[in-house]
């Protein structure tokens, strides 16, 4: 398991832009065993940590000179710098399972893509599991080298997951196929027109709710 250390913070509300300048992040550790607790963690530690765990997988915190498993919950970035500028440390209870996202990372190439001019369609790149804390997997790996034609398809229960871990989805939703060309063509138009027509009935929704509010709106005196 991964291992970062935390610091004890006491600095709180416009004095942490001062640790920031000093490649520090502000960030808070809590779970329902544990009492809130301000911490401080170096950015270059955090972030490679952050890159082989990412938010499922249980780290090490290091923190009053205890060994704490946490999951990396929630991340804030700056939205120029894209710099981590606060992190959320929750640790769970380990014997309850929990449910997060985790990416669905894709790997290989589709012989249909090279051999008849397809298209890799990823219909589904992130899911919904389900496992206890300790089981939780970083991403799903789907290996698509054997999408060989268009009839090729790879579905959810085809899926490879880890021992004890659930995913929450439906069994036949389609993860990746290829299609030809003129399909993509088709698929690629269709949001266009039903967004077209959403906009429709949401102007006419709003002229109708318009007009109620004349008739019902007492005329001033």
């Amino acid at each position: 398991m991964l291992t970062l250390k935390a610091d004890q913070r006491k600095e709180k509300g416009r004095r942490v832009a001062f640790l920031r300048k000093q490649s520090q992040i502000p960030a808070v550790l809590y779970g329902p065993a544990l009492q809130t607790l301000a911490v401080l963690v170096k950015e270059k530690e955090f972030e490679k940590v952050y890159q082989q765990a990412g938010a499922s997988l249980l780290v090490n915190l290091e923190a009053e000179e205890k060994i704490i498993p946490v999951l990396i919950h929630e991340i804030q970035r700056d939205p120029v710098s894209s710099k981590v500028i606060h992190v959320d440390f929750y640790q769970p209870p380990l014997d309850k399972k929990i449910e997060i996202t985790v990416p669905i990372m894709f790997a290989g190439d589709a012989p249909a893509v090279k051999d008849f001019g397809g298209t890799l369609i990823k219909n589904i790149q992130q899911i919904q599991v389900r496992a206890f804390p300790q089981n939780l997997p970083h991403e799903i790996k789907v290996e698509v080298s054997g999408l060989a034609t268009f009839e090729d398809k790879i579905l959810v229960k085809d899926l490879i997951r880890g021992e004890g871990v659930e995913i929450l989805a439906k069994l036949e939703d389609i993860v990746a196929q290829v299609m030809p060309p003129e399909k993509v063509e088709e698929e690629l138009a269709k949001p266009l027109e039903e967004k077209v027509e959403d906009v429709k009935i949401v102007e006419k929704q709003k002229k109708e709710e318009a007009a109620e509010e004349t008739q019902t709106t007492p005329e001033k005196k």
